[in-house]
């Protein structure tokens, strides 16, 4: 094979002040995409405005990602995968501990996940040039696990068939107070946490246990 249909290697990014130089460079083009997307709009986003914010050529992008909806793909994904990799230690406790508690950490977890998203790209799926142009479809799947997890959990709480994508959206304000400049915190965590328990008919001496319990015994990882 000649030297000239070898396929050349991708280069590094460029040292850039506001890049993180510990990031792998997939993860720097990520973080990247993150802020250009939501400051400026995914669709007004080009590839060259990538490669140029990242520092490498444009086709490198391409030993990484198949393309800017691929990485759009990524971001979207990074806002709930997280919470739905932690979802069967959720459910496996719920006979142990009850259902109000298996809720009240998935509640914890998911806004973790939310508030630690990096430059808040769970705005992205809010995105009028994502929604209209069908580039979150693969994200609409997994978000719809979520969902289901939630009404699961609120039906066993409450008794009722309680909408999944009304406990979603209560806890998607994470997302609206990052956008409003709010620090989400943990104190602010554990009040979404008791208003989804409360939309769900649980009592306050209920949700007094799950608290203890999620965080305990749910929330925090187990040591290896």
């Amino acid at each position: 094979m000649s030297s000239a249909a070898r396929r050349p290697r991708p280069g590094r990014p460029r040292r850039i002040p506001e890049i993180d130089s510990e990031l792998s460079p997939r993860d720097q083009i990520l973080d990247v995409c993150a802020r250009l997307f939501t400051q400026n709009g995914y669709a007004a986003t080009s590839t060259r405005d990538i490669a140029d914010a990242v520092g490498i050529r444009q086709a490198s992008l391409y030993y990484h990602f198949a393309g800017k909806h691929g990485i759009l793909e990524e971001l979207l994904a990074r806002t709930v995968r997280p919470t739905l990799d932690q979802l069967d230690r959720i459910e496996a406790v719920t006979e142990e501990h009850g259902a109000p508690s298996a809720l009240y950490a998935l509640v914890m977890i998911d806004t973790g996940t939310l508030a630690e998203a990096p430059h808040n790209c769970g705005r992205l799926a809010q995105f009028p040039d994502v929604l209209a142009e069908g580039e979150s479809k693969q994200y609409k799947v997994i978000h719809r696990d979520l969902v289901d997890a939630y009404a699961r959990l609120a039906a066993q709480v409450s008794g009722l068939d309680v909408r999944g994508c009304l406990l979603a959206h209560l806890v998607e304000v994470v997302v609206t107070n990052r956008a409003d400049g709010l620090v989400v915190d943990e104190h602010e965590r554990h009040m979404i946490a008791r208003t989804v328990l409360r939309v769900c008919g649980a009592t306050n001496e209920e949700i007094k246990i799950a608290a203890a319990v999620a965080w305990a015994e749910l929330v925090i990882e187990p040591a290896a």
